[in-house]
Order: structure tokens, then sequence, then C-alpha cells
């Protein structure tokens, strides 16, 4: 049955299945281009930091980043309600080569505050590549929904692991201009995210969001007109569903590991000694590998998802977290076994992305869904945040070892909330 759209001014006629397959390309293009600056950026920011405010207040550069997504994700869920998904994921994207141009000028400026405000604002495009995985899984079928999710998380990889490794050339090209070696990654970063905000713009026609709401109209006499609901509401939403409640405790404790981790390990090699451009090409090796883990088996995990369970992954993910912060934690300063370890910390968080993002959105009703899925991103971000804050006064009042037994110890909440999960429904 074909079903005519109205979104944004414009009309179409595609039936669900031909917008879902469309939808799938658009967004796995410009999360590739997205995830590559993303990537370029991340990779020096907590050096920049150091470099600027000491390593004592490093961790705070992620810290503003990751607060920067999760507030950004409450206008961008309100964005999606009022004129759908392609308007709120450019907007994330513009937003975002704002704040890389503005970390540029802290650079430059040698301006602590412009550093700050501009990682806050980078946090749009982190917003950006969480929302698609949801716009993914908008007209998704049920038993596709773990698939077409983890496509989506994937498609970051083929950037994210390119964008580590480019950190280094672009510092030393732009330094001959003048540019900081550290800065140099941003500008290139800010260009990345025009372009997938223009791609977006462009291509992500028809709107999935709009479509969805519309199927369900047909679908559903009694359907709840299209409304956001706000963060109160949706907390109570979710707190109120068992299953949507596990969804984001797995979200945000996965992600508590990984940022708490992620964060001081460019910290943690700086402090070997080397000069700046020895410790950008070896914290591009150690990130790519780390990347690699939170994208590249993104499918087979929303395979496992879809045929085993979604509780079932995040039992995996949980086990994946554990061993990372042993690898990590037991590696010194040697690159080989760091990047194993953050490889290992990329899978963990994978898994626990996948299963939890797949399990919220089949616990909540369609014109409900948005509402919820941000209210998970925004506890998911400060979450991580507030690892990240941590994280750089554990370090430096302690050591990296102590951090990773730290984050290992985060876990424990998500064991009891799966163990109550299976009793529950056994």
């Amino acid at each position: 049955m074909l079903s005519s759209v109205e979104s944004a001014g414009y009309s179409c006629t595609m039936s669900p299945a031909s917008a879902q397959r469309r939808t799938l390309s658009v967004l796995f293009l410009t999360q590739v281009v997205g995830g590559t600056g993303s990537a370029l950026g991340g990779a020096v920011a907590a050096l920049l930091a150091a470099e600027l405010g000491g390593v004592g207040i490093s961790g705070l550069a992620q810290s503003a980043s990751v607060v920067g997504a999760a507030l950004l994700a409450v206008p961008a869920t309100a964005m999606v309600h009022r004129q759908g998904r392609r308007p709120s994921l450019a907007a994330c994207y513009a937003t975002a080569a704002t704040g890389a141009l503005l970390i540029v000028a802290a650079a430059v400026r040698h301006e602590l505050s412009f550093l700050f405000a501009g990682t806050f604002l980078l946090g749009g495009s982190t917003a950006a590549s969480y929302q698609a995985r949801y716009a993914a899984v908008d007209l998704a079928p049920h038993a596709l929904r773990g698939r077409h999710l983890s496509l989506i998380v994937w498609a970051t990889a083929v950037g994210a692991v390119i964008g580590p490794s480019l950190a280094g050339p672009a510092g030393t090209l732009l330094a001959r201009r003048g540019i900081p070696t550290l800065a140099g990654p941003f500008l290139f970063a800010s260009l990345l995210f025009v372009m997938a905000a223009v791609l977006l713009l462009c291509l992500l026609r028809p709107d999935p969001a709009v479509v969805a709401r519309h199927a369900q109209a047909q679908t559903e006499a009694d359907a709840v007109p299209p409304r956001g609901a706000g963060v109160r509401e949706a907390a109570r939403m979710v707190g109120a569903t068992p299953a949507a409640r596990l969804g984001v405790i797995t979200m945000a404790l996965g992600h508590v590991v990984m940022v708490g981790v992620m964060t001081m390990t460019p910290v943690h090699i700086r402090a070997a000694g080397h000069d700046a451009a020895h410790t950008l090409h070896i914290v591009g090796l150690v990130l790519s590998a780390h990347v690699a883990g939170m994208f590249a088996l993104a499918p087979v995990f929303g395979w496992l998802t879809d045929r085993l369970g979604r509780r079932a992954v995040i039992a995996v993910g949980i086990g994946l977290l554990l061993t990372a912060c042993a690898v990590a934690g037991t590696a010194g300063q040697e690159p080989r076994r760091l990047a194993a370890g953050l490889l290992i910390l990329g899978l963990g968080w994978s898994a626990t992305l996948v299963s939890g993002s797949t399990l919220l959105s089949d616990a909540i009703p369609t014109e409900r869904r948005a509402s919820a899925q941000g209210f998970a991103d925004l506890v998911m971000g400060l979450a991580g945040a507030s690892a990240g804050a941590l994280s750089g006064v554990v370090v430096g009042t302690w050591s990296y070892p102590v951090l990773t037994l730290m984050a290992a110890t985060a876990t424990v909440p998500l064991i009891l909330a799966v163990l109550a999960a299976s009793r529950r429904f056994a």
C-alpha cells in the first residue's frame, strides 16, 4: 500500500519499505562523513585541554562535549516532533561545525573559555550520530530493528577509524600556516560537519519520522496525535516501563565505562614524554582501534540482538567492558596492549548501545518514542560527562589503572538490573 506523505513543504508518494531503504542509504553516507569529523576532533580534544589548562582539567574538555551532546538531545527531539528527523540532524551538525571553529580560535588565542564553549557545541555531532540510529528504526519492522539500527552505528566506523589517523597529518599541514598543531584537526572537522548537514537537508526525503507517524495514523483509528513529551513526562514513561528502564540503564552505564576510560587514555599516553607529533601518532593508532571496536562489529551485535534477544547481548556487553578494563588497566604505556584494551572497550560499548537502544525502541509506542529516545540520550550523555569529568581527577590524584578499576565497578548496577529483569521475565 502506498502512502502519501506531506513534510516540510513537499510531498512524495513512496511505500514505507522504499522510504526505509532510502533512509538507511542517506543515514549511512552522512554517518561516514560526520563520523570522520567527530573522530578528528575527539582524538585531540583532551590533549589540547591539557596543553592549555593542565592534566587536571583535561577530562573536562571531553565532559563538555558529552554534556553538549546530552543537552542538545532535548531541542533536537523537540525539532523531530515539530519538523521531523531531517532538520533536527542537520541542525546538530551545524552546531558542531560552529563548535569546531571555536576550538580553533581557542588554540590560536590560548583561551580556555573558548575551548570549553567549542567542545560543548561540538557535542552536536555526537547528538546527530545518536539520533541517526533512532531514525534508522522509525520505519523498520520489529524483527529487523536491531540490524537496521546497528547498520547505522556501523557506518560511523568508516569515518571513525579514518579520523584519528588523519589528526597528525591535519595538524602538521596547518601548522605551516600558523595554526597550532593540535587545532588543525578541528578546522577539517568543521568542513565535514557542514558537508553532512547539507547532505541531510538535500537527500533525507521523505522524512522517516513523518512517514512513521503518517503510517500509524492510517492504521490506528485511535492514534494519538504527534506531540512532544517533556523531559519529566518522558522520564515517567521510561520509569513506568521495565524494558525501557533497562534499556536506558544499559546505555548510560555502558557509556560511563567507555567515556571514563577513553577520555584519559590520550593523556596517559602523553605522560610517556613523547613530542606532540609522536604522541598524536600513538593516540591516533590507539583510538583508531577503539573506534573500530565501537562501530565495526555493530551489525554482528544487531544480528545477535534480533536472534538471541536484547538482554542476552546486554550480558555480552557487560563481559566485554569488564575485560577491557582489566586489559587497559594492566597495559602500562605499551601502545599495543592499550590498543587491545581500547578495542575491547569499544566492543562492549557497541553491544550495550545496540541492545539497549533496540530494547528502548521496542518498549515505547511510536507517538512517544522520540521523546523517550531523547531522554535516554540525555541520561546517557550526562552520565558519560560525569565519568569524563571525574576521570581527570582520578588520574591526576591516583593513576590510570585506578581509573580502569573504578570504571569496572560502574557495571555493578547494570549487572543487578539485568539479573532483576531475568527474574521478572523468567
